[in-house]
């Protein structure tokens, strides 16, 4: 089999599988019922996400037995992603305490790096920078964190799935453009993976991803930008700019929260996209406008990156607009402000 026809098969198997689980949800009435925290109008099912997972994960196995890529960057993605799609499932059908979502998230950070070696040398100001055991909890505090982002981040229509698409199809260009096409496997599947389930999410969606799909999704882009590192150091960087939008957003939300002193664990809608989608009236300009950033901004900085400019000076003329966006569309702000 080729790996063509591995595309092709994920790709058919999340779109099958998301048909699935939407008429369960149905079935059980495993719905996400609108409230005042809520970007959405109507009742809708839940769990799509584990569509991802399942094909993902199968996948990895299968590219692994063949021999397409090596077992050594496998474990890592499905240890921690099976454990972090295993408690956002429960959470997602019950009620998990935060303390124990966590653990459980740091547990999946632990078991992936312990696989990787931790966070390798990163690059700035071109010149290589070992950190030590300092650069593993840093490791471990970025994995979690995007993890948290990713689910904090899907709050409308399609914008998570398109986020993937975007980033990991940028990736593995600059994978192609830099010599590393032994990279783009692993990132290739999710794309595939997740264009299945974006057939039911995109605008209006049909179902939604849930926080088994969404955790997953923060914690394999998160391994997979560290994998990218190890190989070429520039790299971190090139997965920090592609992943600016989310990373801006959730990140300067957070601050602003933080330092108004709101309980940041409470459910909130006053990220920069969610205020944008009501100021809009509709989910499907703003999740376009995300895809239009990643292509028409991100991507180029990226390339640029991964073709010769300093990684941290790329990261700066990438977020710099983004900062203007999220200070325009009200990140963080009290939603009165609307």
């Amino acid at each position: 089999m080729s790996i063509s026809l591995v595309f092709a098969a994920v790709l058919i198997a999340s779109l099958l599988l998301t048909w699935v689980l939407r008429r369960y949800a149905l079935s059980r009435s495993l719905m996400d019922i609108p409230n005042d925290r809520s970007s959405h109008a109507v009742p809708t099912p839940r769990g799509g996400g584990v569509a991802i997972v399942l094909t993902y994960l199968v996948a990895l196995v299968f590219v692994s037995s063949e021999g397409w890529t090596s077992w050594s960057a496998t474990w890592p993605l499905l240890g921690a992603g099976a454990l972090i799609a295993l408690v956002g499932f429960l959470d997602d059908h019950g009620h998990i305490a935060a303390r124990w979502r966590l653990l459980a998230h740091f547990g999946g950070a632990i078991w992936a790096l312990s696989w990787m070696g931790g966070l390798p040398s990163i690059n700035f100001a071109g010149i290589e920078l070992g950190l030590g055991w300092l650069g593993h909890v840093l490791a471990a505090l970025y994995l979690v964190w995007m993890l948290n982002l990713y689910n904090f981040m899907d709050g409308i229509d399609g914008v998570a799935s398109v986020e993937a698409v975007c980033t990991c199809l940028g990736a593995c260009l600059v994978y192609w453009l830099t010599g590393h096409e032994y990279l783009i496997i692993t990132p290739m599947l999710l794309v595939f993976a997740v264009i299945g389930f974006l057939y039911w999410n995109f605008p209006p969606a049909r179902i939604f991803m849930g926080d088994a799909g969404s955790g997953f999704l923060g914690i394999v882009l998160g391994v997979l930008s560290l994998q990218a590192t190890w190989v070429a150091p520039k790299m971190l960087w090139v997965w920090l700019i592609l992943l600016g939008v989310f990373i801006v957003d959730a990140t300067f939300t957070l601050g602003r929260r933080l330092f108004r002193g709101d309980k940041v664990y409470e459910a909130h809608r006053s990220h920069a996209y969610q205020y944008a989608s009501r100021q809009m009236g509709s989910h499907l300009p703003v999740t376009l406008g995300v895809a239009a950033i990643n292509v028409l901004w991100l991507l180029p900085v990226a390339v640029c990156v991964g073709l010769g400019l300093d990684g941290f000076s790329g990261l700066v003329v990438a977020y710099f607009p983004l900062v203007l966006l999220a200070i325009k569309f009200h990140a963080g702000e009290l939603e009165k402000a609307e």
